[in-house]
């Protein structure tokens, strides 16, 4: 089984982010770290790839800098990495995000596209759904449980009042929760093996993707502001008569 997992290089969340003043993007250092949620997605990977004797190839876009998260993601036991560095992605929505990562793995090859619900420095929830759709496979969604079985992917999918029971065939794409396993930690093995391990690099205009950025995006930030600061509420003493401002400020907004 060729199992395909998207990992995202981000800056240390200990650290405070900066943003350019110029363009008001994030300013990505050399050092990033594994994106947090991705480790579930790898462990599930590799507990599959174990069971299956398949390969693990992590694929990430982003500056590469100097890879210690793609080295992360690689000491843990993956097989190799394709990295897409291109200057020109800067500022590219959900959309080309999905569009670069589909076209690399379509590329490579895969039987399973594995990734978290959503990047913990984007929140937008929707690109690994995208990448279904580019690939033309079926997506399950917030998996918290997941077997491989006679040749079908069963997962539980976690929803507001328990789960649904989803089963298809590969390929397809999947889509885990935080609680779905416990990532292992990299042996010095590990660590030592993931400096001889293959990281390819290439550019959206490699994979014909030539759209990219903030065009393509159809946006642009014009502006950043702080958060302004929260004013004081209004502090009543109740000498046993404060319910008649309660009362009074509920009239006063028509809500009695």
């Amino acid at each position: 089984m060729r199992i395909a997992v998207c990992a995202k290089q981000i800056p240390d969340p200990a650290t405070p982010y900066e943003l350019d003043p110029e363009t008001h993007f994030v300013v990505r250092p050399e050092e990033q770290v594994l994106d947090d949620t991705d480790r579930y997605g790898i462990e599930v990977a590799l507990q599959l790839a174990e069971a299956a004797e398949g390969t693990v190839t992590l694929f990430s876009m982003g500056p590469a800098g100097s890879m210690q998260g793609i080295r992360q993601a690689l000491a843990m036991g993956a097989d190799k990495a394709v990295v897409i560095d291109d200057e020109g992605l800067r500022g590219s929505g959900a959309l080309t995000t999905a569009r670069v990562l589909a076209a690399a793995i379509e590329k490579e090859g895969f039987d399973l596209v594995i990734a978290g619900t959503e990047s913990t420095d984007g929140y937008t929830g929707i690109v690994p759904q995208q990448i279904a759709e580019l690939l033309d496979v079926p997506a399950l969604t917030f998996a918290r449980a997941f077997s491989h079985d006679d040749g079908k992917l069963r997962i539980e999918r976690q929803t507001e009042v328990g789960y649904d029971v989803v089963e298809t065939e590969p390929p397809a794409l999947m889509t885990v929760t935080s609680g779905v396993v416990e990532p292992r930690y990299p042996t010095f093995k590990g660590i030592m093996q993931a400096k001889q391990k293959p990281v390819e690099q290439i550019t959206a205009a490699e994979l014909g993707i030539e759209e990219t950025g903030s065009v393509a995006a159809g946006q642009a930030i014009t502006a950043v502001s702080p958060v302004p600061s929260r004013e004081a509420g209004l502090k009543i003493e109740d000498d046993g008569e404060g319910f008649a401002e309660i009362v009074k400020m509920l009239e006063e907004r028509k809500v009695i």
